[in-house]
């Protein structure tokens, strides 16, 4: 160093007293303990090299800095005064390291901190995409711009974004990592507050304005009207009926609404679409006359009917009567199922009530008016068993037009509890037209009629006084049921089964037990055939009558006692069940 201070600069010596070393060495000293590692310096260029530049920043030794730390190389000179960050005063082979690039980043890195603290708004371009939002060049440097913080509204193209100068905020540094996080959004805000209260001071029931739609639920659409939010609820999205929002409004389309209701302090504003459309059921009863032929969509179905969409917002009801003409309808996912397209004629309109009654049936003849050309009374037939109930039997005759067997009408000689006795589900039977009732659409039928009335031949075949043999078929409580030949059932009363009580009917006679009887009544009207297994005994000999008493379980009996109960146990009318 002696040497430097000596002859610094390469000249021919000089000689310096004592107190002028000293001096010389104290101001060097001065002059090197005021450049530190990690600062921004003033150098001078010395030199312009093909791959370098060297700048002294007045060391005991020089500086060289890569040539494209200098975007502006052309326009320097040797001489011109630059600052460089100093990173190392040496490094492992002694050397000055300097840098013109990182001096250039540490002072936009102040201006970014200053901005920071004092709210500055700092312009920068977008330069690319990156996972959850955008890279920025804010005066040179990396920024990153959150997706939430672009906009006040959803974005949901980035890449739109790519190559556009726009205004930002920094809102986080972080020194270590020297990374910065910066928002457009807050300024948009700031700019819309004005706007929002200017909206909100403003806002009156009836107002119309326009707004982009920010976000779709299952509910409704909510609008942005400038900084403020407003909700159009499905409901008033549209007159007719609708499954989801989407189905009217797109995600950021332009929508004009109107404003129906507002809370200044909860800021809640409530819009409406469908009441800026003329409401459709103005007019309607020029535009729908009753006998109108339409055609619309199924929308929902009922246990009752089918509502059917004529156009948006019109719905009638074709109630599952006027389905069909001969059908019993009980459901109409019988006839119709949702979203069908269905024609139907205007059967009522009640404009008050917004009701519509639609028919299909009305769309075809009604065959019940040449019901009774093609099924004359007394005609005979043949269908099949589509029903059986506890009082009759349902037979088809042709596809769509049932009638109705009543129990009373299977059999002329049976007492028939249930008509599962005489026929099954889908069997076919014979049966005569008993009558037509257009009106009430019921057509009656008749199984027994398909052969002449019995009972004018059993007058005489079963007039009293007459014996018979008769199987039984049916114990009730009051005696028992026997089936007598040609096939016709008659009524043995427990009186006249034994002279004295029988305590349980059914230990002392069973079905497919063979009776001798006696005719005691016959009554054709009512269709009764009273029949006495005393009577047949009376004027018997003993012997015939012991083996009756034995063979079921009774006690023993005489003549006399025979014809002593006999006498005096003569049948009564709640006693003789009909066959009917």
């Amino acid at each position: 160093m002696v040497e430097a201070l000596n002859n610094p600069n390469g000249l021919e010596e000089r000689e310096y007293s004592d107190t002028e070393f000293q001096e010389l060495a104290r101001l060097y000293e001065k002059t090197m303990g005021s450049i530190s590692e990690g600062e921004i310096v003033k150098g001078r260029i010395v030199h312009i090299g093909g791959s370098y530049v060297a700048v002294d920043i007045g060391f005991k030794s020089e500086g060289s800095i890569s040539i494209s730390e200098f975007p502006n190389i052309k326009e320097m000179k040797i001489g011109d005064e630059v600052e460089v960050f100093l990173e190392s005063v040496e490094n492992k082979d002694g050397q000055l390291i300097l840098s013109r690039k990182r001096a250039d980043f540490m002072r936009v890195w102040e201006r970014v901190v200053r901005s920071f603290e004092t709210g500055e708004v700092l312009k920068g371009r977008c330069v690319r995409r990156t996972k959850g939002g955008i890279v920025v060049d804010l005066l040179g440097i990396d920024a990153f711009l959150p997706g939430s913080q672009i906009d006040v509204r959803p974005v949901r193209d980035f890449d739109a974004f790519i190559g556009r100068e726009m205004e930002f905020r920094v809102v986080k540094v972080n020194h270590p990592s020297e990374n910065v996080v910066v928002s457009h959004k807050v300024l948009v805000e700031e700019e819309l507050a004005g706007q929002r209260k200017s909206i909100l001071d403003s806002l009156e029931k009836g107002q119309i304005l326009e707004g982009h739609a920010k976000a779709i639920t299952d509910f409704g659409v909510f609008v942005d009207l400038g900084g403020v939010d407003g909700l159009v609820h499905i409901t008033d999205l549209s007159w007719g009926r609708i499954s989801h929002p989407s189905e009217v409004v797109k995600l950021d389309q332009t929508v004009n609404v109107v404003v129906l209701d507002f809370d200044q302090e909860k800021k809640r504003i409530s819009l409406g679409m469908k009441q800026l459309m003329p409401h459709p059921w103005e007019n309607i009863d020029l535009k729908y006359p009753v006998g109108t032929k339409v055609q619309g969509k199924v929308v929902s179905l009922t246990d009752y009917g089918a509502f059917v969409e004529i156009e948006k917002g019109i719905e009638g009801l074709i109630h599952i009567s006027e389905m069909s003409w001969t059908q019993h309808v009980k459901h109409p996912s019988q006839m119709v199922s949702m979203g069908q397209i269905v024609n139907a004629v205007i059967l009522s309109l009640d404009k008050d009530g917004k009701k519509i009654s639609l028919g299909m049936k009305q769309l075809e003849p009604d065959p019940w008016l040449n019901l009774l050309q093609k099924y004359p009374v007394g005609s005979k037939h043949t269908g099949v068993v589509r029903n059986l109930t506890n009082f009759g039997v349902f037979v088809e005759l042709e596809e769509g037009v049932d009638g109705l067997v009543h129990i009373s009408d299977l059999s002329w000689t049976k007492k028939i509890r249930h008509p599962g006795e005489v026929v099954k589900k889908s069997d076919k039977i014979d049966v005569v037209i008993l009558g037509i009732d257009v009106d009430q659409r019921r057509i009656s039928l008749g199984h027994k009629q398909i052969q002449d009335n019995p009972w004018d031949a059993f007058e005489k075949t079963y007039k009293v006084g007459t014996g018979v043999e008769g199987k039984i078929v049916r114990i009730i409580e009051k005696g028992v049921i026997v089936e007598l030949p040609l096939g016709v059932d008659g009524f043995v009363p427990l009186s006249q089964l034994s002279q004295t009580p029988v305590k349980n009917i059914a230990d002392s006679f069973h079905v497919e037990n063979v009776l001798p009887l006696q005719v005691i009544e016959f009554d054709k009207d009512n269709k009764k055939i009273v029949l006495s297994v005393l009577e047949y005994l009376r004027g018997k000999e003993q012997t015939i009558v012991d083996d009756y008493v034995s063979s079921h379980k009774l006690s023993p009996m005489t003549m006399k006692d025979i014809v002593t109960t006999s006498m005096s146990s003569e049948p009564t009318v709640s006693e003789t069940p009909s066959i009917q």
